[in-house]
């Protein structure tokens, strides 16, 4: 996956998200998993849409990431915050999440936006694991969220998804592997350029996910170390079900 291109066009599409959710999603596990961090990795960080804030609370961030395009408009993002809202403070590493290392453990991993249904193989999955427990202080929390795999074939069901706004708009069109469950999203994306009125720039985009059944994701965790695993669905402390869009998974080491 190349986030290249895409990266500075990111934030404008994903301004819909729910970053909102995720940060009060990932304070209220600080309070019931009995955790105060004073240092946190953000695996897949992308532009720093929760890093920031989450440093503005007063934590040393540590944001990694595959892409420099992604990190370099995340430095340019906080570097632009006022000096009184920086907090804790970040640090923008380029790393593989599959074999990240700081040369220090931290209080807290977290992997949001389902940035780990981007590993392809259930090594990398594992790989993932075992690199992040290796790096969690003992009680140490990995918080992270995939999409199981009823929203891939969801997805697959309902697309093609169109955008048209003024400044950008795009054509989304999905394939599914059923069996390994793995989903490509061909993205034709149109932004308008700044300063041309009439003029709008292309970029083709393909990213690919594959969802995990969550048992299988539990029991990966447990193997690799983690001593307490809990699952919870959509932003709230429900079970998942089969409807949930999008599982949440705490692990204590």
């Amino acid at each position: 996956m190349s986030y290249e291109k895409f990266a500075y066009t990111y934030d404008r599409l994903m301004n819909s998200m729910p970053y909102e959710d995720w940060l009060r999603f990932i304070k209220e596990s600080f309070v019931r998993f009995g955790v105060k961090p004073a240092t946190l990795v953000d695996l897949g960080c992308g532009t720093g849409n929760l890093s920031i804030p989450l440093a503005a609370e007063g934590i040393m961030v540590s944001g990694i990431d595959l892409s420099e395009d992604m990190l370099a408009v995340a430095e340019q993002k906080y570097s632009e915050q006022p000096s009184q809202l920086r907090g804790g403070g970040i640090r923008w590493i380029q790393q593989d999440i599959r074999e990240w290392e700081l040369g220090e453990e931290v209080d807290v991993a977290i992997s949001c936006c389902d940035s780990l249904n981007y590993l392809l193989e259930e090594e990398d999955i594992v790989d993932a694991f075992r690199q992040t427990w290796a790096g969690l202080k003992p009680g140490g929390l990995f918080l992270f969220d995939v999409h199981p795999p009823q929203q891939l074939f969801a997805y697959a069901e309902s697309q093609p998804f169109f955008l048209n706004e003024d400044d950008v708009a795009y054509i989304w069109t999905s394939e599914l592997d059923e069996e390994r469950v793995q989903i490509e999203h061909e993205l034709t994306i149109f932004v308008k350029d700044s300063g041309q009125q009439e003029t709008f720039r292309r970029i083709d985009e393909t990213h690919e996910q594959r969802a995990y059944r969550l048992q299988w994701l539990e029991q990966m965790l447990i193997e690799v170390g983690f001593r307490e695993v809990h699952q919870a669905a959509d932003f709230t402390w429900e079970q998942p079900t089969e409807k949930t869009e999008r599982a949440f998974f705490i692990a204590k080491k």
